[in-house]
Parts: structure tokens; C-alpha cells; sequence
């Protein structure tokens, strides 16, 4: 199989100059992503809630590129505030509690003040 980009349709994508993930072979790995909801251009104020649209716009690009979430197995958590980790604590186990990634919490800046949460994953397909 060969490499091949897949893309959300953000604006960001094309500004920038990045791929919502890349695909080669087996491997899939999901760029950072927010709490953005792409059709609308809008994001929740609530950490859990851009946490719980984070996880749908993964999904949907894993989707796209014949993944699923149970194909993950690693996921970096990035929040400006510490904080805010533990009140995203029952969505991470809603969409990864019987996959169990290796993980990371960092604490960093973000690239817009209204993003409480981006989180990049990288997955293996499981019966490749």
C-alpha cells in the first residue's frame, strides 16, 4: 500500500499546509486535532465538549481512511491548562476505555485562545 493523505475539508488544512492524517500501509497517524465542528466552523466553550467533538472529528478521518478508534494505540493529549484534564477524564474513557492507548498529557499553548484541547493518535490496523 502506498502513502496517502487524508483530509477533513478545515480551512486549516489547506492554510497550512498539513493532512488530517497520513495512511501508509498499516499505520495510521492522526494530526492534532480540536474541538472544532468542521461544517460549522464552531467550538464549545465547555472542555469536555470539545473534547467529546475532538474524538468524532478522529474518528471520522480513521473512518475515512478504513480505520477505526479501536485501531489506536497511542494518543497525546494537549491542553493550555492542566486543569482541564480531569473534567475530560469520562469522555476519553467513553471513546478509549477498552482500548487502553499508551498516552501522554501535555500542558502547552495552543494556536487559538478558544482551543481548551487537541489531541493527535497514531493507529495500527489490528488484523493487518
Amino acid at each position: 500500500m502506498t502513502r496517502s493523505q487524508i483530509s477533513s475539508g478545515s480551512k486549516f488544512e489547506a492554510e497550512i499546509g498539513y493532512s488530517r492524517a497520513i495512511v501508509d500501509g498499516e499505520w495510521i497517524w492522526v494530526s492534532g486535532t480540536t474541538g472544532f465542528n468542521y461544517e460549522t466552523m464552531t467550538i464549545s466553550e465547555d472542555v469536555a465538549q470539545q473534547a467529546d467533538q475532538t474524538l468524532r472529528n478522529i474518528k471520522a478521518a480513521m473512518e475515512k481512511a478504513g480505520f477505526s478508534l479501536a485501531d489506536v494505540v497511542r494518543a497525546t493529549y494537549i491542553f493550555p491548562d492542566a486543569k482541564d484534564f480531569e473534567p475530560c477524564w469520562p469522555v476519553l474513557k467513553k471513546y478509549f476505555g477498552e482500548i487502553r492507548p499508551a498516552s501522554t498529557m501535555i500542558a502547552a499553548g495552543l494556536a487559538d485562545p478558544r482551543m481548551k484541547i487537541e489531541i493527535e493518535v497514531t493507529g495500527k490496523k489490528l488484523n493487518a
